[in-house]
């Protein structure tokens, strides 16, 4: 494990944010192969890697919905699968827990309120209750580095922000894609600007390609907008829930 960077939260409050390093079957077990045969963020302890034969998608592999979730969540992404394509897969999944495998601690110093950690680095996202509790994480696709439609760098700005406004499933871009906008953003959350958590349609995938929104899963999305996420409002001072964007390049200390 390795501490992250401190966030100095409402200029009082601080949290270190501790990540594990884990980067990321019986229908799969036939798709196995030697370890020394695979690429290297494969090859872990407690991990079996896994090409993806012709024909095969996530229904076909992983006919259980929770493991089939799992997997997906391990590997950052879920796009359509095809031929060659290498999976790692929790030797335990069977009894594993969504939360065994988070890229983030179980706890966190308590800050006496709700927060989401986006994490782009490890592109995950973590949700944390006033306790300091880890209840829910996933995937996250952050902005690139350079959108060539806009000719400007569009990477997601890291800091502390808050939530000030949420749509329904319904949601869209008004700007992208240029020059009419109308690209989905299911269950968007804006925080900074046009800069949203939202769901994304087509596919979360393990790498930065987004305008600056944070692309979640639509189920991941669904369940933040509406069983997590406070919109600014008198009872919490209108402060909505608190969203920590940590840099993407981090180091240890």
């Amino acid at each position: 494990m390795r501490i992250k960077k401190q966030f100095i939260l409402n200029g009082l409050v601080s949290i270190s944010v501790l990540c594990l390093l884990l980067s990321p079957f019986t229908t799969y077990a036939k798709n196995k192969t030697t370890k020394s045969a695979m690429p290297a963020w494969c090859r872990v302890d407690g991990y079996t890697c896994l090409r993806v034969k012709s024909g095969q998608s996530w229904e076909i592999l992983f006919p259980d919905e929770r493991e089939r979730g799992i997997v997906m969540r391990v590997n950052r992404t879920s796009g359509v699968l095809y031929a060659g394509v290498i999976l790692k897969v929790p030797n335990n999944l069977s009894e594993g827990d969504l939360l065994d495998y988070a890229p983030f601690p179980r706890r966190i110093e308590p800050i006496g309120e709700k927060i989401i950690v986006i994490d782009l680095k490890q592109n995950a996202w973590g949700a944390y209750v006033p306790d300091g509790t880890l209840i829910r994480w996933g995937p996250a696709t952050g902005g690139k580095a350079w959108c060539s439609d806009i000719d400007q760098p569009c990477r997601t700005k890291s800091g502390a922000f808050r939530i000030y406004s949420l749509g329904s499933s319904n949601c869209i871009s008004s700007k992208f894609p240029v020059p009419d906008g109308g690209a989905p953003m299911p269950f968007c959350m804006f925080f900074n600007g046009g800069q949203a958590l939202h769901g994304s349609p087509g596919a979360v995938m393990k790498a930065n390609v987004s305008h600056g929104c944070v692309r979640l899963f639509v189920p991941d999305a669904e369940w933040l907008r509406y069983d997590f996420v406070e919109p600014p409002r008198a009872e919490n001072n209108y402060r909505g829930t608190k969203v920590i964007v940590l840099p993407y390049a981090t180091t240890a200390s």
